[in-house]
């Protein structure tokens, strides 16, 4: 992807409140840069952009998810884009729970809170028992959004649901993060003339922030024995000669073990965009997946209105699948978003549907088909289960798992 700065003509303004808060931050960030030497990791940096108390994209009180530009929001997950995904998870949760015999869930990163409304009225709709739903996000502005959304589907299921701000030792039961994963703060690392350099955020002369890169030996930089590993294999497989930019899923590979370390019985279901190594550091992805989005514009500044838009990164599988299975928790499944949904009966759901009422059918179906498409979200997101006390596999992914590609 190209990561030339985007022009801003061609996005909608924020709002003058919204840039004084972006200013704001930008003056956190750029005291950080001088306190760091002049130069701050790129995750670092990531980091203090999307979750900076108050003023981050993911703390702060933007709105993000929607279908429009024009309702204020960034971009549309599954959960908004249709209940069916809901309600098909849902049969994959349900599975998990009873096979496992647990009765607790938990979600991070919820969102609007309609996954979470839409999982327990769906597992309530199944007859399958939860005690409790526990929802893990940082930001208090969607607490009010997800409390809101799930009351709207009744009282009896927003009895079930609580929000932690930190997290157990020991957790009995399944584990659900939809888009979680490519939030997570990446390293930026690139390859130029043969040598590869760390790629942090410096200040230009008149105090923009701009990239800047350090050796890997030079002072601020911290170079993991597993970046180094990856970085030398990169060289074996890539044209040494050719210029190469590539993430590293530090924060993302330490989630995921914090998450099966927590988990002493039950599973684990992350939904995400990305890849398997093999594909994720291929030779024609020279610029890496690093990208931003604001208001439905992807483009690759990340520099553009800190705080008011997402940056993020496409998921390394293979690293999630090993550290997940370093923590002792078994590889229950990998496959496509499009392969668990089907699998896990969305057809089945849709037919719950009239196919004469075409208001409503024709809607849902559109929406499914996003969801399943290959040219939408059908391939590009995957499905990535961990579980401990499961015997075996659970039907959704019982056809297409992919677990031999990790």
């Amino acid at each position: 992807m190209n990561q030339k700065a985007h022009e801003p003509a061609s996005l909608p303004v924020p709002t003058a409140d919204a840039l004084a808060a972006s200013a704001q931050l930008v003056a956190q960030i750029r005291d950080a840069i001088v306190a760091g030497g002049g130069w701050l990791p790129f995750d670092r940096y990531m980091e203090l952009a999307l979750y900076t108390p108050g003023l981050g994209y993911y703390s702060g009180g933007a709105r993000k998810f929607g279908r429009l530009a024009q309702d204020g929001s960034d971009f549309v997950t599954a959960p908004e884009l249709s209940p069916m995904f809901a309600r098909t998870l849902a049969r994959a949760l349900a599975q998990a729970l009873e096979t496992s015999g647990t009765c607790q869930l938990m979600e991070f990163g919820a969102g609007t809170g309609r996954l979470a409304a839409g999982i327990l009225s769906a597992l309530e709709g199944l007859g399958v028992g939860v005690d409790s739903y526990s929802i893990v996000d940082l930001s208090g502005e969607l607490r009010d959004r997800q409390r809101k959304t799930i009351e709207a589907f009744g009282g009896a299921l927003a009895s079930r649901v609580r929000w932690l701000d930190a997290l157990p030792e020991r957790f009995e039961g399944v584990v659900v993060g939809n888009e979680v994963l490519d939030a997570m703060p990446v390293q930026l690392y690139a390859r130029t003339g043969g040598v590869w350099h760390a790629r942090g955020v410096g200040l230009g002369e008149t105090g923009a922030l701009r990239f800047e890169a350090r050796g890997l030996d030079a002072p601020g930089v911290q170079l993991s024995k597993e970046d180094a590993a990856l970085l030398a294999q990169l060289d074996a497989e890539i044209d040494p000669n050719l210029d190469y930019v590539a993430e590293t899923h530090g924060a993302g590979a330490a989630f995921t073990r914090t998450v099966c370390s927590m988990l002493t019985r039950g599973a684990a279901f992350f939904i995400d965009y990305g890849f398997p190594r093999a594909e994720y550091y291929h030779p024609q992805r020279t610029e890496g997946t690093m990208m931003c989005h604001y208001r439905h514009h992807a483009h690759g500044d990340p520099f553009l209105y800190p705080g008011l838009q997402d940056i993020t990164a496409h998921v390394e599988f293979t690293r999630i699948a090993e550290v997940g299975v370093e923590t002792g928790a078994d590889l229950l499944g990998y496959t496509s978003q499009a392969r668990f949904l089907m699998n896990a009966g969305i057809t089945d759901v849709l037919s719950e549907l009239d196919p004469a009422d075409a208001a409503h059918f024709l809607p849902a179906a559109n929406a499914v088909q996003k969801l399943m498409s290959e040219a939408e979200m059908g391939e590009l997101f995957k499905v990535i289960a961990f579980s401990r006390g499961i015997d075996g596999t659970l039907d959704a992914f019982s056809r297409g798992d992919r677990s031999h590609t990790l």
